[in-house]
């Protein structure tokens, strides 16, 4: 896309009025990014905070490549895959009747599933405390919404860090090569079959059940019914299952189950049905039963919660990071040429103000999760030791999941906003992506942790390890070293109002606590987000750069994270004027 400034035409009586409709939506179809990458300076000053000058110099080749592959080549082929006619069917049995058990995909998703894993998301992620560079690649992605490559991404994600910090050394050796390369045609992916139909997020209940080979084996044999796998196919699985007699979590192990066995029959797994599903449509999700299918014991529940569910939790934000920012990108072009009363409609003022707040909330999704990863790095790497790391680690237990939580909400708000821009055309899909990334963000909603599951853990959490106390610190810490001295007093005011209402209901039994919990932890999240951007403009401030505080305040206001209105913001109508101009 060219970085030209806009020049604006309203010769309304040059040409019949359905051709200059026509014309508009071309020029809209010819403002969309050819770089998805080079299109978004928000991410570029993030991964250059983060990643430090020199590594993100080093970094952003592979990037700019990558966004380009992805808005040229990946966008129409994602197109065509979500197309009814083109969805996955399941194929039972061959041509003989023999079990075949495979999913038929649409060319074209085997076509963008070969560039999306050439970019390197997940190969990015071999060295330990990579994520930020992972992740970022995984954004680049998500802005073509799932993709039906996506979930895929996530859950080899989860497969990996399992297998890296704490499988065998043999199941490294044997698995961790195939599933790093980048080769889609060759390489391995995973999955995580997790729910069952009478337990869903109450995985304590799970019955599929492990029955080790012998008493000298970490071979297990796994019997049973799971109710919602997605990448079905998928070469290797990580699976829930009992062990024993012990009721509860603490009776499961987390299998690693490979689809196939070394001879290349299938290991034991039957495919009932491929789900009929909202969003996510080009991925096939299916029913599944295990008949004494082959698995490697390499964890415990806790392992499953910390590597494979907090990893897709990150990676889910980051999706719906993606989905916002590629539904601001078509409401701010479209904006840009629909006419309206002889004039574009993003010279009104409500459009203006719909904009600027649509990119404050892809701005706010975006730091948080980016600040969350580079402690995650942190972590991981050893960079952070002893107290310091306990503390991150309590910090990142709440981050985390509201994060999840809040990051599909909001991103779920800007899509909306989007179609709304687009009017009676934004329902329309094919005039736009936009209503699959709604059906995709949905997903995205209630895809590892609706947000009742979420808000009850966390304030189980709270209750039990006062994981609120290094979180307030870490939002206290980012306000603090805030270069605004206004903003810096509002937020440390409203910190300070956050954590005595939060301590006036962990009075109340947690029933009771819950009703005024969820509304609340809305605003402690809607903080953290401002002391992230916070954080972010004091750095920008020393680059004597200024392009993330119009988006704070305007974000600070919008989300009632002080309750305050247009006329409290000094310059407000200035600042909006000033966001909705910038892709």
């Amino acid at each position: 896309m060219s970085n030209q400034k806009i020049t604006f035409h309203t010769d309304a009586d040059a040409a019949p009025a359905n051709e200059i409709g026509q014309n508009r939506l071309s020029e809209w179809l010819k403002l969309q990014p050819d770089n998805y990458f080079s299109a978004d300076s928000d991410l570029q000053r993030k991964l250059e905070l983060y990643l430090g000058k020199g590594t993100y110099v080093k970094t952003m080749p592979s990037m700019y490549k990558y966004g380009s592959v992805l808005a040229k080549q990946v966008d129409p082929l994602v197109r065509s895959s979500n197309l009814d006619k083109n969805l996955p069917t399941l194929k039972s049995t061959d041509e003989i009747g023999r079990n075949a058990q495979e999913v038929d995909y649409h060319p074209d998703y085997h076509a963008a599933g070969r560039l999306i894993y050439a970019g390197g998301p997940i190969s990015a992620l071999a060295e330990l405390g990579n994520n930020k560079t992972a992740l970022a690649l995984f954004y680049l992605s998500a802005q073509n919404g799932e993709a039906g490559h996506n979930c895929p991404l996530t859950c080899t994600a989860g497969v990996v860090k399992t297998l890296q910090l704490v499988a065998s050394e043999s199941l490294k050796e044997k698995f961790l090569p195939k599933l790093l390369d980048e080769n889609y045609d060759t390489n391995f992916t995973g999955a995580q079959f997790m729910t069952e139909i009478q337990g869903g997020s109450d995985v304590g209940i799970n019955a599929v059940t492990a029955t080790p080979e012998d008493s000298n084996s970490d071979v297990w044999f796994l019997n049973g019914d799971k109710w919602f796998c997605s990448n079905v196919t998928a070469d290797l699985a990580l699976v829930t299952a009992r062990m024993g007699e012990q009721e509860g979590t603490k009776g499961l192990g987390l299998f690693l189950v490979p689809r196939h066995n070394d001879d290349g029959s299938l290991n034991g797994m039957r495919i009932h049905k491929l789900k009929d599903k909202l969003g996510t449509r080009s991925l096939a999700t299916a029913e599944v039963t295990f008949h004494d299918a082959k698995g490697w014991l390499v964890g415990e529940f806790k392992d499953a919660m910390t590597h494979v569910i907090n990893t897709s939790r990150i990676y889910n934000a980051f999706g719906c990071a993606g989905n916002a920012r590629r539904a601001f990108i078509i409401a701010w072009t479209y904006a840009q040429n629909r006419l309206a009363f002889k004039q574009p409609i993003i010279r009104f003022p409500l459009v203006q103000d719909q904009i600027a707040k649509m990119k404050a909330d892809c701005a706010a999704i975006l730091a948080g999760s980016m600040r969350i990863v580079k402690i995650w790095d942190d972590l991981e790497s050893g960079r952070l030791e002893g107290e310091e790391a306990e503390k991150q680690k309590k910090h990142l237990r709440l981050a985390i999941n509201l994060n999840k939580y809040r990051a599909g909400i909001l991103s779920h708000d800007v899509i909306q906003q989007g179609i709304e821009i687009l009017g009676g055309n934004g329902a329309i899909e094919s005039f736009s992506i936009l209503p699959r990334l709604l059906r995709d963000n949905v997903v995205y909603e209630n895809w590892e942790g609706a947000a009742n599951v979420l808000m009850a853990q966390m304030q189980r959490d709270i209750r039990k390890n006062d994981i609120h106390e290094p979180f307030f610190a870490e939002i206290r810490a980012m306000f603090s070293g805030a270069f605004m001295p206004e903003l810096k007093r509002e937020g440390l005011h409203q910190l300070e109002k956050l954590e005595a209402e939060l301590g006036e209901v962990l009075k109340m039994d947690e029933l009771t606590g819950a009703i005024y919990f969820r509304p609340l932890m809305d605003r402690i999240a809607d903080l953290y987000y401002s002391a992230c951007m916070a954080a972010e403009a004091g750095w920008e401030r020393k680059a004597k750069e200024d392009k993330t505080k119009a988006r704070l305040a305007i974000f600070f206001m919008n989300r009632r994270v002080a309750r305050l209105d247009p006329g409290d913001i000094t310059y407000y109508d200035d600042q909006v004027a000033r966001l909705s101009s910038e892709l």
